[in-house]
Parts: C-alpha cells; sequence; structure tokens
C-alpha cells in the first residue's frame, strides 16, 4: 500500500479567502499540514493538487519552493485533481484531509493504516470527532469509481460523496476513539474568519505552530475553556456539510 497525501488547494471561497494560506503563528496553514505531514512515515508522498483558475499561482510557488510535487486541474472537479494527484506519484491509497484542517488527528493514523489494510477497505475514516480534524483513507480505485460513476456535485469539493451515499458498493471501515475523546460537537476547521480566530489562540496557548498538538491536549483545552468554544458555536450555514461520521 502506497498512501498519498493529496492536498487540494484553492484559493476562491465565499466565506474566508485564500484559507490554506491564512497564518496560524508562523505559518500558513498549509505550511503547518505539510511540515506534520512530513513526518509521517505512513505517507509516501505529499502531492498538492492546485486549482487551474486564476489566483492559485501562490500554491504552485509554494510548491515549487519547497520541493513539493503538485498537479493543475480543473477549479471544480476537485475528484479529479485528487486522482490525477495521486496517480502522479503511483500511489495507491489517497490519505484525504481538506487544507484548512491544520488540527488532524495523525495520532490515529497508524492504526487506520493497519485497519484499512487488513480488512482491505475502500474506504476508513474516524467517527465522532470535532469538524476539522477527521481524515479519510480511500483505495484509488474506489475515488476512480466515484469519478467514472458520479454527478458533478460528487466529483466537488464532496470528494467521498458518492462513496457515501453508496455504501453497498464499497467496504466501508469506520473507527471509533475512545469514548472520552469523542466531541463532534466541537469545531476545529478553518471556513469563517471566527474558525481562524479560534484557532490561532490555540496554536499561541500551545507555544506557536513549529511542533504538533496532540488531539487529547487541545481538548482538555477546550473542554476548560468554553469561552473559546463560543467564538464559533454559532456557526451555521446552509451550503455547508459537516463531517459523515
Amino acid at each position: 500500500m502506497k498512501i498519498i497525501a493529496t492536498l487540494a488547494c484553492r484559493i476562491n471561497s465565499s466565506r474566508l479567502y485564500g484559507k490554506p494560506l491564512q497564518i496560524l503563528s508562523s505559518y500558513s496553514v498549509l505550511e503547518y499540514m505539510v511540515n506534520r505531514l512530513k513526518e509521517r512515515s505512513e505517507i509516501s508522498d505529499i502531492v498538492l493538487a492546485i486549482s487551474e483558475a486564476k489566483g492559485n499561482e501562490a500554491f504552485i510557488e509554494y510548491a515549487q519552493r519547497n520541493g513539493i510535487k503538485y498537479v493543475i486541474g480543473d477549479d471544480k472537479d476537485v475528484l479529479g485533481r485528487l486522482i490525477k494527484a495521486c496517480d502522479l506519484v503511483n500511489g495507491d491509497t489517497v490519505y484525504r484531509v481538506t487544507t484548512e484542517s491544520p488540527l488532524t488527528y495523525l495520532e490515529g493514523l497508524p492504526y487506520a493504516v493497519e485497519s484499512h489494510f487488513k480488512s482491505d477497505a475502500d474506504y476508513t475514516v474516524y467517527a465522532k470527532l470535532p469538524d476539522g480534524v477527521t481524515f479519510e483513507l480511500i483505495k484509488l480505485a474506489a475515488l476512480k469509481k466515484s469519478h467514472v460513476s458520479g454527478e458533478n456535485r460528487h466529483r466537488s469539493e464532496l470528494c467521498t460523496l458518492y462513496i457515501n451515499e453508496n455504501k453497498d458498493k464499497f467496504l466501508m471501515n469506520i473507527l471509533e476513539i475512545d469514548p472520552g475523546l469523542q466531541r463532534p460537537d466541537y469545531r476545529l476547521t478553518i471556513d469563517y474568519p471566527e474558525d481562524l480566530i479560534l484557532l490561532r489562540k490555540i496554536f499561541k496557548h500551545f507555544g506557536g505552530d513549529d511542533k504538533a498538538i496532540p488531539y487529547k491536549q487541545v481538548i482538555e483545552f477546550l473542554d476548560n475553556n468554553p469561552d473559546l468554544r463560543d467564538i464559533v458555536d454559532q456557526i451555521e450555514h446552509a451550503d455547508y456539510i459537516k463531517p459523515y461520521y
């Protein structure tokens, strides 16, 4: 199994412009995520899947400056870009996370990889994590099937929607963490300005963005500071899609 971290990059957003390029403390969201993924032996390669739309040149420059592989593809066909990114380096499994999720549950990656491999799953994900923390492991073949069989909405940023709407066609592997750490009602993504304010406060508390912050420590910090959770608790948007599990 060759796992490729495919990071979809696009500058435009109606809610917060240039989310992957927003600064956390010293690094941008994208830089922080790439730095953490480089530390993971489970990840064979990192490939940026960059939109071809005007304005995304900053991602190309970042990739070239840092020696990171990248592909360029259709702005709306995000799924196609992820497939292209995995194919570029001959991968067979995609590690998928949005580029607005710096506090991904990477501590859970070793077990997820082991479980994904042993069960020969098409799709592996942890359930009951906060929005912005989970990641998905998906067989490249399953993504290609989704691209061929799905509609345009399945090829959008909702890259695994077809799989989750057609569970009978795929081997699903849904994992759970310790009940004491299940916080599906918490929010740790960066989609609105309020999200960025919260994440910056978290990174400041833990001394900056030059290291990984264990999920358990983040949860304990938020558990003890409900005023911080209040910053993002009222965020609602009709088009916003929460995690599937």
